[in-house]
């Protein structure tokens, strides 16, 4: 197995084993590490979340997670596994891109008066 599958295989069983250990739904884990993953690139990067960098870190890896469900996965009918990664992926960034969109157009929201 080279470097790429066996980093992919063991995300996979890593994301596998969170999806099924919380109470939540894969949708609502999909929404709530979309806007975790968006504070903690905010953090790391030293940017606020009006910029585009956290906001394209998060994208990057949702996509990054997508593609290795693409690559571990072989749905039947793999128009369905697309739809459920586009759904995901939309899931992911709906807050974030709220949040960045907010932040861009009304900033005086996020300001203490």
């Amino acid at each position: 197995m080279n470097i790429p599958a066996f980093i992919a295989a063991h995300w996979y069983a890593a994301k596998t084993f969170i999806e099924h250990s919380i109470a939540f739904s894969d949708d609502a884990l999909h929404v709530m590490l979309g806007m975790v993953l968006l504070l903690i690139a905010a953090l790391v990067t030293r940017r606020p979340i009006a910029r585009w960098l956290p906001w394209l870190i998060v994208l990057a890896l949702e996509l990054a997670n997508e593609v290795v469900d693409l690559w571990v996965e072989r749905w039947p009918v793999p128009a369905e596994q697309y739809g459920e990664g586009m759904k995901d992926v939309m899931l992911t960034m709906v807050l974030p891109t709220l949040l960045l969109l907010a932040a861009r157009m009304r900033p005086q929201l996020f300001r203490s008066r």
